[in-house]
């Protein structure tokens, strides 16, 4: 049973606020706002089984959020013993993204659209907070969802020094918008985004839209959890007058 007044106490009481209003939410990309993890996870696994490096092709999903840099030495450490040169990665990123953009189109995910224009309804700054580079999509984000996410409220993979479970996406969005964790959302669908966002300070929401199950986004920190993003839409109006009225 989701219990939205329960989950916001929890966050108040963890975080030793008396109050939270939230002025800005901090979305991810993959998996949350498009249904692009699938495709995400073929491309990953066409690499690195072309290189010769052990995977498991669902096991992508839960690098969601990472850099592409990051995905690549994690992997070369595991097989190789050390991290691929920059030129390696940088090679290797820009042949998974040519596998991903050679894919048909994805779609964005059923319910964001109307999640993101509920939010923008009730005068809450959107932000983009993704560890993707996939311009494919980045590119799509102004006719997709209009108004939400102008180039200037987006961090992406270039914006970051340290990607998710790193806090830095997130705080970064924040200072984009001048906002304090303690007025922000943040929303991801993987453990990786949700543990950034929880170490981030902001409230954050857990989304299952994948093969990750529930309890890996509780265990990485989510204060909330909704098990589609349709169900997070619908829902999101009760969670945002809560915030309201929770003390």
């Amino acid at each position: 049973m989701i219990d939205e007044q329960k989950a916001i106490l929890n966050y108040l009481s963890r975080r030793d606020l008396m109050s939270f209003s939230p002025v800005a939410a901090l979305i991810d990309m993959d998996g949350t706002l498009y249904d692009s993890m699938g495709h995400h996870a073929d491309a990953w696994y066409r690499l690195m089984t072309e290189e010769g490096i052990p995977t498991d092709h669902d096991e992508f999903y839960l690098y969601e959020g990472r850099t592409g840099v990051s995905t690549i030495n994690l992997l070369f450490q595991r097989t190789f013993g050390h991290d691929a040169t920059p030129e390696q990665a940088a090679e290797l990123y820009h042949r998974k993204t040519l596998y991903f953009s050679a894919m048909p189109p994805v779609e964005p995910m059923p319910g964001a659209k109307r999640m993101v224009d509920l939010l923008m309804s009730r005068n809450i700054t959107t932000v983009l907070v993704t560890g993707s580079g996939q311009n494919s999509l980045l590119n799509r984000l102004d006719a997709d969802y209009p108004g939400a996410f102008p180039p200037d409220r987006r961090v992406t993979s270039r914006d970051v020094k340290h990607g998710k479970p790193n806090p830095e996406p997130f705080l970064k969005a924040m200072e984009l918008v001048n906002a304090y964790p303690e007025n922000c959302i943040a929303i991801d669908n993987a453990p990786l985004g949700v543990m950034s966002g929880h170490a981030s300070g902001a409230f954050t929401i857990g989304v299952v839209t994948g093969p990750i199950p529930e309890q890996q986004l509780i265990d990485a920190g989510a204060d909330i959890i909704y098990h589609s993003m349709p169900q997070l839409a619908e829902r999101l109006p009760l969670l945002l007058d809560t915030f309201n009225t929770s003390i």
